[in-house]
């Protein structure tokens, strides 16, 4: 029985991804509903989410919750540069792709007081960056900053580099390290509403501490960009061996 039903969920997405890449259902168009949908099946409806878990896993269809099932348009992949270069480094550079920035003053507390090496209760700026292609959600970030080094002026919407992160390079002291941590996990609830993915879809979970010429920390940076959306590139640099001159 667990074999059929499995067999049964994959039977139903191979042909829901065929009738999608043939065009019969068109980025943008919405599915039936799940009710009709097992019902055209003859399945359950919860083989039948599970069928549509594994499109929803693939980026090739969303549920935009109160509303239903729609099939994805295609998303451009961005890349993220590291390797201990500075943020601006980050480039989600194309026209295309615009961010909407939401800041809120807070008080350090919990990680985040270990990520920015404060006491608690210190004055924080966080600024939630959610990017866009057009009207589907593409990645996001939480910045946090000393209160004292949070432009006052920011956009609220803007293409990032010429934004967010040129406006906060203006303000921060020059940067002596950039220290970045990668990790593969699911999203969180809260996450894979706010980008439209499925909880079984893999995210890159990056966090950036920039630490200031003084030893301050002047940035705190987590990032999740989707797994099938965004690829992370470093670059070590190396210096080439001195040569012994010849005597």
């Amino acid at each position: 029985m667990i074999q059929s039903v499995a067999s049964r969920r994959h039977v139903i997405a191979d042909d829901l991804r065929k009738q999608i890449s043939t065009g019969r259902i068109k980025a943008g168009e919405r599915l039936p509903s799940e009710a009709q949908l097992a019902s055209h099946y003859t399945v359950s409806t919860p083989t039948l989410r599970n069928a549509l878990a594994i499109l929803q896993g693939e980026g090739l269809v969303e549920k935009i919750h109160g509303r239903g099932n729609f099939v994805c348009h295609p998303l451009r992949r961005i890349t993220y540069v590291g390797g201990g270069r500075t943020p601006d480094a980050q480039t989600t550079a194309d026209a295309a792709l615009r961010v909407s920035v939401r800041t809120t003053n807070l008080r350090a507390r919990g990680h985040l007081t270990a990520l920015l090496r404060v006491s608690a209760h210190s004055p924080l700026t966080e600024l939630l960056c959610l990017s866009h292609e057009g009207k589907s959600p593409h990645s996001l970030a939480r910045i946090y900053v000393p209160r004292d080094l949070a432009p006052a002026d920011l956009p609220c919407e803007s293409l990032w580099c010429e934004g967010v992160e040129a406006r906060l390079a203006e303000l921060r002291p020059p940067l002596a390290k950039v220290r970045e941590k990668v990790s593969a996990r699911f999203p969180t609830p809260e996450e894979a509403i706010t980008l439209r993915i499925s909880t079984t879809l893999a995210v890159l979970a990056i966090t950036r501490v920039a630490t200031g010429t003084t030893g301050r920390v002047v940035e705190a940076a987590l990032l999740v960009l989707p797994g099938d959306r965004a690829d992370a590139v470093f670059t070590n640099h190396t210096m080439p061996e001195e040569r012994g001159t010849e005597g």
